[in-house]
């Protein structure tokens, strides 16, 4: 056993045994995948909604993961048949369609809200003619990744830590991804491609941190996870893996004792959960996080802000708090990157700035995350505060707290203060 690969000898709370996986779940890295079924209670509103638009399904099918990958709602006709849909959300699909395609989780789905266009959930999965209006300073690589991509699918832009995109799908589609010039089909991971990054970071032994995403690596199917992980955790230099996935929240029936099983076993290992609102912390979601809590696996959340969706102090007050009683802590605030058609989705940075004055000191700091710009061109994440310090006065630094106070700080490299 690898020297970093966690003792098994005791198992966490809650994970049952399950059958062995059929022959025909393995489809490789982009195909339709059929592993197990776990069991999440559903919600009185996913039942109806279930009853509703899927009266074939048993129960036993809308708990089963790979169900709901083979029932993701794809097409105007699938979602104009769920959703009261207007004329923006109906004519992306008339001439050219979004880079972004369409695919929500059934469970997703039965969160959105049928008569409400503006609602916040609907907005983020839900496409509209705007993404056909490109405005200035858009482009399809906001970040310059290709020019960090030394190799097909692994982007190394910090000196200590690499980037492995292990695949290009997800569960459900977000309507401001970064990448929306890559995922969905735009864009494919193969076996070769993995070969390729992993010799690469063989050979930078000054890679330390690896950071899996795409895309979602968790719609992998669990052997084929297995096998990635292990060779990363094998690689002597690599002290520890992240996994970056928005499943938890929007295709929760995913984590099943059979995958905490795989992720336990390479420690440590950290999960970034993508979360966007607190409509998205239902009953299912949470036991999503309690269960890979429960099995010491570190849970934080990164988290963009969008305009008319979750910019207001309120709305990530109560998410933030939401998420932490679910013990993930907010670790990334981000500024939307200026991918083609995204304006509609972008907020001024003074309203970022406003989000976290409106959250320091007024709450937890466990709370309270990082707000980020990640650079166009490749620059990386650059943090972004209020203006708390405000300037020296005699030797002392002057502060000004959340409440708009000023208080002094004797601050010796600006002299010998006289009256702090």
């Amino acid at each position: 056993m690898n020297e970093k690969t966690a003792s098994l000898d005791e198992e966490p709370p809650d994970i049952p045994e399950e059958p062995p996986e059929p022959p025909s779940a393995r489809r490789g890295i982009s195909g339709p995948l059929r592993l197990v079924k776990p069991s999440p209670r559903p919600s009185a509103k996913a039942r109806d909604f279930r009853l509703r638009f899927f009266p074939s399904a048993a129960p036993a099918d809308w708990d089963d993961w790979n169900w709901q990958l083979d029932n993701r709602v794809t097409s105007l006709e699938r979602l104009g048949g769920m959703l009261r849909l207007t004329d923006t959300e109906t004519q992306i699909f008339q001439g050219r369609a979004g880079a972004i395609p369409l695919s929500i989780t059934p469970y997703y789905a039965s969160l959105l809200d049928p008569g409400d266009p503006s609602q916040p959930l609907r907005r983020s999965v839900v496409p509209t003619i705007f993404e056909n209006l490109v405005s200035p300073g858009e482009t399809p690589d906001p970040l310059a990744e290709a020019g960090d991509t030394p190799v097909p699918g692994l982007v190394h832009r910090y000196p200590d830590r690499a980037l492995f995109l292990a695949t290009y799908s997800c569960s459900t589609y977000c309507r401001y991804c970064t990448r929306s010039r890559a995922v969905g089909g735009a864009c494919s991971s193969t076996f070769e491609d993995w070969e390729r990054a992993l010799e690469y970071i063989r050979r930078h032994e000054e890679i330390r941190d690896v950071l899996v995403s795409g895309g979602d690596p968790l719609i992998l199917p669990d052997d084929v996870l297995d096998q990635l992980l292990s060779r990363i955790s094998a690689i002597p230099h690599v002290e520890f893996i992240r996994i970056g996935t928005k499943v938890p929240a929007v295709l929760p029936q995913r984590i099943t004792g059979r995958l905490i099983r795989v992720l336990r076993k390479y420690r440590p290992l950290w999960i970034s959960i993508h979360a966007t609102h607190p409509d998205e912390l239902t009953p299912e979601m949470r036991r999503a996080c309690n269960r890979l809590a429960d099995a010491g696996i570190p849970l934080g959340s990164q988290t963009v802000l969008l305009a008319g969706i979750n910019d207001s102090v309120e709305t990530l007050t109560k998410l933030f708090h939401g998420l932490l009683t679910a013990r993930v802590r907010p670790y990334y605030l981000y500024q939307c990157d200026p991918i083609p058609g995204s304006n509609h989705f972008r907020t001024s940075v003074a309203k970022g700035l406003e989000m976290i004055r409106g959250l320091r000191g007024f709450t937890t700091g466990y709370a309270v995350p990082t707000y980020v710009i990640d650079a166009p061109g490749g620059g990386g994440k650059i943090p972004l505060l209020p203006e708390y310090a405000a300037g020296h006065e005699d030797g002392c630094l002057l502060l000004k707290n959340y409440e708009g106070r000023m208080f002094r700080y004797p601050d010796s490299e600006t002299g010998i203060p006289s009256s702090c």
